[in-house]
């Protein structure tokens, strides 16, 4: 009987041996860019009839010439990290964006920064939080990465070191610039004022106040050696106080970066994004449920964030060049290049 129960054995051993040997692999997703760029300039209610054609066609070209920027370092052979500086400097030096000059103010009437950044390769990060003298705050983070023992920096320190590192410091009024201001004066006035439902201001101060939350500037970069980086840089909320820091300086909220998965950078509410940990859980949907980009980047914005209350949106970039823009506001400032440079700027939602 013994022996029978191990000839049976040995044949249901064989018959399985077999059929994992005859069994087709699952087919490995193809590389479809050597290298590719994809950058946003924030979300929120982007709404073409408040667009004005001169200003639509200014969002238009910062978008191309800061995309392009990246994109050429990428061709020549550069790296992601280079790349995602250079872009996000681009965006951080124009004051059509809530990044470096052209950053909201806070309750006290002051710029404060934040930015972070992802290496890909060796997931070394560095992120800097409230600094007001930094003319370019994602050079900064870069440099807390490669040049300290720690992540984020804030406020003073965080100042002190970028001027022992030798980076561009500048006064305080240099992010100074009369649309942001405004925008703070008539988000104080709102909050004094309770205004009344026919005043023809009405929903220009509702506008004004639903996107002082977005504006935010962010790139992702795959360069020709598969390395994968991710920046983010913002001013943060209008009329923000008590040292409010949303989700971009905090990795795996607004920037996170993995070559065995993507790259990934937010924009929106950020409290919302630090509680569902947004770039980090694109990643690992990917990694832990193997599902592709945009079955991960939908599933986070469209689903988990929107069921939570939260608005915004990010653009992602996988290993294979695959790129996602996502968002669940009426629109995004967004663009992409891959290695064919196909370029693809857009402002409003689909």
């Amino acid at each position: 009987m013994n022996k029978l129960f191990f000839i049976v054995a040995m044949v249901l051993i064989s018959f399985g041996c077999k059929t994992n040997e005859t069994s087709p692999e699952k087919e490995k997703p193809k590389k479809i860019n050597d290298f590719a760029i994809i950058i946003h300039g924030g979300a929120g209610t982007i709404l073409k009839k408040n667009m004005s054609d001169e200003k639509e066609a200014a969002y238009i070209a910062k978008l191309e010439e800061a995309i392009k920027t990246g994109h050429t370092i990428l061709k020549n052979g550069g790296t992601s990290t280079e790349a995602v500086k250079k872009t996000i400097q681009v965006m951080e030096e124009s004051p059509l964006f809530n990044a470096g000059k052209g950053a909201v103010f806070t309750h006290e009437e002051t710029n404060e920064l934040d930015a972070s950044f992802m290496d890909g390769e060796t997931l070394n990060a560095g992120a800097v939080a409230g600094v007001t003298n930094v003319k370019s705050p994602i050079e900064l983070a870069i440099k807390i990465m490669t040049d300290s023992d720690h992540v984020m920096l804030s406020g003073k320190g965080a100042s002190i070191f970028a001027k022992e590192k030798g980076l561009d410091m500048v006064d305080p009024s240099y992010f100074y610039t009369e649309r942001r201001f405004q925008s703070l004066q008539r988000i104080k006035n709102r909050n004094k004022t309770e205004l009344d439902s026919n005043d023809k201001n009405a929903a220009f101060y509702d506008a004004d106040i639903k996107n002082s939350k977005f504006g935010t500037v962010g790139c992702v970069a795959l360069d020709k050696d598969g390395n994968i980086a991710a920046g983010t840089s913002t001013g943060g909320m209008t009329n923000k106080r008590w040292g409010r820091i949303g989700d971009a300086p905090i990795i795996g909220s607004g920037t996170y970066a993995n070559n065995l998965t993507c790259g990934v950078s937010s924009t929106g509410w950020g409290e919302y994004f630090i509680r569902n940990q947004v770039a980090y859980d694109i990643s690992a949907q990917m990694e832990y449920q193997q599902k592709t980009l945009k079955e991960a980047t939908s599933d986070v914005i469209q689903n988990k964030l929107t069921k939570l209350g939260g608005t915004g949106g990010v653009v992602a970039l996988d290993k294979n060049g695959n790129m996602s823009f996502e968002f669940n506001t009426a629109g995004m400032y967004r663009a992409s290049m891959n290695d064919k440079s196909e370029l693809i700027v857009k402002i409003y939602k689909e």
